[in-house]
């Protein structure tokens, strides 16, 4: 597994909460689980659902691990049938499931991935393997292609059932892609509250286009005064006089 990307944002969200990562082998992961030695770990399914919760993340290519001057490191991809005249080795931590390997099966099973890989280094025989172990026991003079018509391995969150705790739930938000508003996480963002409408009769209405409100301060009447503005309407000049 690579978990950089969640280990991040996990640092990012809960920056007083550190978070440890913990190696273990795939024959050891669900006991370690199952003592409290980890709150949650990556697993390959099936996984036992009596005391473990578990989310399926995605699925892994399989492939074979070969010599880099091998015939199959000139190709972009093998079936199983082309490993028919190979020695395939089948270490007992196995990952893949097999009920029979494709080639020939070697004298001994190695005990682990590792014993297998120098194997293989060693010219006795190719390993067939999820990619992500390929990538973790990776050495310069190795290489790895694709395989097809072989069993895959599927990647799974678990974690125990009876110890679902809120940062447990925290960081499977993460894993799942949950932003941090996600109605599912623990602390969503308190919501903004709506303004309120004004009851009816609360306020006044605005008035309608043309139509006077009542008394408006400045407010044009269509009428030009003649002069000043404090002359009665309708009032008559009157002529003046001769002066003798």
């Amino acid at each position: 597994m690579t978990p950089t990307k969640w280990v991040r944002i996990w640092n990012e969200r809960l920056p007083d909460v550190p978070l440890t990562l913990i190696a273990v082998s795939p024959t050891e992961a669900f006991d370690v689980l199952r003592s409290g030695g980890a709150d949650a770990g990556f697993v390959r399914l099936p996984v036992d659902r009596t005391d473990l919760s578990a989310i399926p993340l995605y699925t892994e290519t399989t492939v074979v691990v070969v010599p880099k001057d091998h015939v199959v490191a000139a190709v972009d991809e093998v079936s199983a049938e082309d490993l028919a005249d190979e020695i395939v080795l089948h270490p007992l931590d196995d990952t893949l499931g097999w009920e029979r390997p494709p080639g020939r099966p070697a004298i001994e099973r190695p005990a682990t991935t590792a014993d297998a890989i120098e194997l293989v280094a060693a010219g006795v025989g190719v390993l067939v393997v999820p990619q992500s172990l390929a990538r973790l026991h990776h050495r310069k003079d190795l290489t790895y292609r694709p395989v097809t018509e072989t069993p895959e391995s599927r990647v799974a969150l678990s974690w125990p059932e009876d110890r679902t705790t809120d940062l447990v739930e925290d960081f499977i938000g993460i894993v799942r892609g949950r932003t941090v508003n996600s109605s599912r996480g623990r602390s969503p963002a308190p919501a903004q509250p709506k303004s309120k409408r004004p009851e009816a009769g609360g306020a006044r209405r605005k008035p309608a286009a043309g139509k006077s409100s009542g008394k408006a301060a400045g407010k044009p009447t269509g009428k030009s005064p003649r002069s000043g503005s404090g002359g009665a309407k309708g009032a008559k000049r009157g002529k003046p006089r001769r002066r003798s």
